[in-house]
């Protein structure tokens, strides 16, 4: 079933007189339970392209469509209840807050979801456990290394069990070996619970875990193609 559809996207940023283009004539689909690698060179629109599939930006011309119907079609309020509810995101920069608990960290998602408290911890527990950091779930975020604070992001994403995960850069601030421990977690989540996994990536070893990539080139999809072996990016099916 098709999650994502967009049609003809462009984005066209302006500033002072001066367009830049970012996207131009872009069109895919993404089923549910899809992990899809988005892949370019810096300034190739893949960030850009993220945004907007996010809610946290909006084309300038074309069609997106988020499970079945139209983006233009959403209100306000509604658009915000998707992104909070049927979305997560994990940065780069990890995005935690400082001097507060894993735990804190983690139900922060729920604030404002009218869940009662004890249901709120149950979930976040539940999240702290799938990425396994049950044994500091009362530590602070400053007590934890990059990859540990990269597991809570996850797990913070993880908590309101939502349509797609979003995953923007999320090894590019970590090690080789805390990298792996993250890809192997988001791997998980894709084939044991079926979630939807968007990952943008300039890494081959990060993408060597999708099932298909789409690669950017100035704007525009270079080629998308589904990963032949999933350990290997090199080898596509046409």
């Amino acid at each position: 079933m098709t999650l994502i559809r967009v049609e003809n996207l462009e984005k066209t940023y302006y500033n002072d007189g001066v367009q830049t283009p970012a996207l131009k004539d872009v069109s895919f689909e993404i089923q549910k339970g899809e992990f899809v690698g988005i892949m370019g060179p810096s300034g190739s629109g893949k960030s850009t392209l993220l945004h907007i599939l996010g809610f946290l930006d909006q084309q300038t011309k074309g069609r997106y469509f988020f499970d079945g119907k139209r983006i233009d079609d959403y209100s306000p309020k509604e658009i915000a209840r998707l992104r909070n509810k049927k979305m997560g995101f994990i940065f780069q920069a990890f995005n935690l807050l400082a001097r507060t608990t894993v735990l804190e960290n983690v139900k922060l998602p729920l604030l404002y979801s009218g869940i009662k408290e004890s249901l709120r911890n149950k979930m976040a527990q539940e999240a702290i456990s799938a990425v396994g950091l049950l044994p500091r779930i009362h530590h602070e975020s400053s007590q934890l290394s990059g990859g540990e604070k990269q597991r809570v992001a996850i797990a913070r994403a993880l908590v309101n069990k939502p349509n797609v995960i979003f995953a923007d850069e999320p090894t590019g601030n970590l090690d080789s070996a805390s990298g792996q421990i993250v890809m192997d977690i988001l791997e998980r989540l894709n084939e044991e619970e079926g979630q939807t996994i968007i990952l943008i990536t300039h890494e081959t070893y990060t993408a060597e875990h999708t099932q298909r990539i789409i690669r950017f080139f100035d704007g525009r999809i270079e080629s998308d193609a589904k990963v032949d072996n999933q350990r290997s990016a090199k080898k596509f099916i046409k």
